[in-house]
């Protein structure tokens, strides 16, 4: 039996602890490797709250800003027991929950400054553990993000933990973008301040763009025994250097990725969707169900300062209870650049596309929260178009019925490592148009599986997206043949964890696949 540990920020098999795909990842991978006799544990931080009535397991003492820390090690309680797998959260004062799905910090004047301290401490925490025994004799240890990657730093640096060298250490890149770049010195958050006592390596360290800032997202790609992207696409991508708009690909870090590549460490490997036990929805009381929730968040007092827009979405929410659309495309994601930005770079975008939907008693339906100036340029619109419904919050309930009762799917992401919302969609039989690109190369085929938009230039772009977007709904309207040949096609497509995993120990763990 082989012993996995997993090291995540994200981890959607407890509750409370998803900010995005990450957390599905770190659910479902484990799921598989258990499921071929092997043994996982998973440890994410506890963020000041995960911790609260689990089982105590260990209290891990570790040097930090020349000082002895005192964290604890606690196993949780998962949502769905499955044998062989064991959560832990790691609990500290200075690990606190943050703006971002109570995660992440989003600190506008110095990116990453508190996230940086927390998951310093978090990661040493994980090294303590690691050494003390606390999962056991470990084969492989799977660091996903910036968030995990200091504990390579430890495996390099730090005299107390060499045991961390006899294991064999992968790191996922879920979204190359987020760094996690931070100051060497003259910070609280910089590394000289947490770790004075070891002597570094600075030029292994250091951001090949910012000479006297550490990158945690390189050391991830330049320490790790094999490193992996979350498809073949991305991949490619992050193998050239960006240039935006146009083009989203290494950021900064492809001559890393190159020498991984060239030294065989690479890996593009795509990520699965569970296609069992699926969350399913009543259906056809959509708009019933979005009222209902918006008369819950009306209660709360966060979220008293978006009373007026609520109960605005509310009243057009019931007109289409009493008058059903003939066409509804959906969107749900975090509001973000990456998610949203051709709505931003080209105001006219939205309303072009709402104009095709008026023609066709059709409607946009949004859902999601984020960066404030996204949620603001969404909201204003809701109020502008009677049928763009701008669904301001998070909902499990609405997100099962979107994705069962829309359409179209629509992710028009600049870029996208992977995507998980496009699989769910398919899942439900329900085409997506999305951006040629990424991860959703991977998984849409134009007029096949669903539609792309692509273009050399960003005014290519957008004008190629409002081109296909009308020309998808006429083809609803116009074609139910084939509308409905391409929704079979996209139920069909099934990304299994099982395939994925299959990869992971062949290139990823090097391990014998399990039959």
């Amino acid at each position: 039996m082989n012993n996995f540990l997993f090291v995540a920020a994200e981890n959607d098999a407890i509750a409370r602890c998803k900010a995005g795909g990450m957390g599905d990842v770190v659910r479902d991978v484990p799921r598989q490797i258990a499921g071929r006799g092997d043994k996982v544990h998973v440890v994410v931080p506890s963020y000041s709250r995960l911790h609260t009535n689990a089982s105590f397991k260990a209290h891990l003492n570790f040097q930090l800003r020349g000082e002895i820390y005192k964290a604890e090690l606690y196993e949780v309680q998962p949502k769905k027991e499955f044998e062989n797998i064991y959560h832990y959260v790691i609990h500290h004062p200075e690990i606190q929950a943050g703006d971002i799905a109570h995660i992440y910090h989003n600190d506008l004047t110095e990116p990453y400054f508190t996230d940086a301290v927390k998951f310093f401490i978090f990661c040493a925490g994980v090294a303590e553990a690691i050494k003390s025994g606390a999962f056991g004799k470990l084969n492989v240890a799977h660091l996903h993000d910036w968030h995990s990657s200091l504990v390579l730093f430890l495996r390099r640096f730090h005299p107390a933990y060499e045991v961390l060298k006899s294991i064999r250490f992968v790191y996922t890149i879920h979204n190359l973008a987020i760094q996690g770049i931070r100051p060497f010195s003259g910070s609280y958050s910089s590394v000289e301040n947490w770790f004075p006592e070891l002597q570094l390596n600075y030029e292994e360290l250091q951001d090949p763009r910012y000479h006297d800032c550490i990158n945690l997202m390189a050391i991830g790609i330049r320490f790790a025994d094999a490193v992996q992207t979350v498809s073949p696409s991305y991949k490619e991508d992050i193998l050239k250097p960006s240039a935006p708009p146009e083009f989203i690909g290494g950021e900064g870090l492809e001559e890393d990725l190159k020498q991984a590549d060239k030294e065989g460490r690479l890996f593009g490997i795509l990520n699965g969707a569970n296609y069992s036990n699926i969350n399913t929805a009543e259906k056809g009381i959509l708009f019933r169900q979005c009222i209902r929730r918006l008369f819950r968040w009306l209660q709360e007092e966060k979220k008293d300062y978006k009373a007026h827009y609520l109960a605005h979405t509310g009243e057009k929410l019931t007109r289409f209870q009493q008058d059903k659309p003939d066409f509804i495309c959906t969107s749900i994601a975090r509001l973000t650049e990456q998610k949203f930005y051709f709505f931003r770079e080209d105001p006219t975008l939205l309303p072009k596309l709402i104009a095709k939907l008026t023609e066709t008693n059709g409607i946009f339906i949004l859902l999601g929260t984020g960066a404030p100036e996204y949620e603001a340029i969404f909201r204003a619109a809701s109020y502008e178009h009677k049928n763009f419904i701008f669904i301001n919050a998070q909902s499990e309930s609405i997100i099962d019925m979107l994705y069962q009762e829309s359409n179209l799917y629509l992710m028009p992401s600049l870029f996208e490592p992977c995507g998980i919302s496009q699989m769910l969609a398919m899942r439900n039989g329900q085409p997506c148009l999305v951006h040629h690109t990424g991860g959703l190369k991977d998984t849409v085929i134009h007029r096949k599986t669903g539609f792309s938009f692509t273009g050399d230039t960003l005014e290519e772009k957008i004008a190629d997206f409002v081109r296909v977007f009308s020309e998808t709904v006429d083809l609803f309207f116009n074609d139910k043949k084939e509308w409905k040949k391409i929704s079979a096609n996209a139920k069909k497509q099934k990304f299994t964890w099982e395939k994925s995993v299959d990869d992971y120990y062949k290139y990823l763990y090097a391990l014998d696949v399990k039959e």
